[in-house]
């Protein structure tokens, strides 16, 4: 035995994994999909039948949730693919810095600073004219394979 004490990094996640595997022929538009290691909301499947020994290929087009960039896909109908695990968490908008990151309010109670503003100007102009007239926001949060987003807004009334 030794003296020596480890000190391991903690991971907030606990090693769980970003995706999960699925089968290439029940994955349906809507869905989500990870193409060339972006995720991706499925807007298009096509099947293609193929020869004597081969394999029914899928034809995916995808939408990356994060940039809205399409990607396409060709994966054999009996292969796995990684479906991205997507969640959506609605926090309370407190304040925008002048650098461009908002501040948030958790459901325990504390904050969360590290999010910038949505690239989106649509949604970037509701929030900052919402935020300006003292509106009470609520900004929900798309966050998948480390990445998070703001990719909706709601207004719950006045202060």
């Amino acid at each position: 035995m030794s003296d020596e004490e480890h000190h391991f990094e903690s991971k907030a996640d606990a090693g769980a994994s970003k995706t999960y595997p699925q089968q290439a022929g029940t994955i349906r538009k809507n869905g989500y999909i990870v193409i060339k290691n972006r995720p991706c909301k499925v807007v298009e499947v096509s099947t293609s039948k193929t020869g004597k020994h081969g394999h029914a290929k899928c034809h995916f087009v995808g939408i990356d949730i994060f940039n809205g960039k399409k990607l396409e896909d060709i994966v054999p109908s009996s292969h796995n693919c990684d479906v991205p695990h997507v969640t959506r968490t609605d926090y309370q908008l407190i304040d925008i810095s002048e650098d461009g990151f908002v501040s948030l309010l958790t459901e325990n109670g504390n904050t969360k600073d590290d999010l910038r503003l949505p690239t989106d100007d649509s949604l970037l102009t509701q929030i900052k004219d919402g935020f300006g007239e003292g509106k009470d926001l609520v900004v929900t949060v798309m966050s998948s394979m480390g990445e998070e987003q703001i990719c909706a807004l709601k207004d719950i009334g006045p202060k």
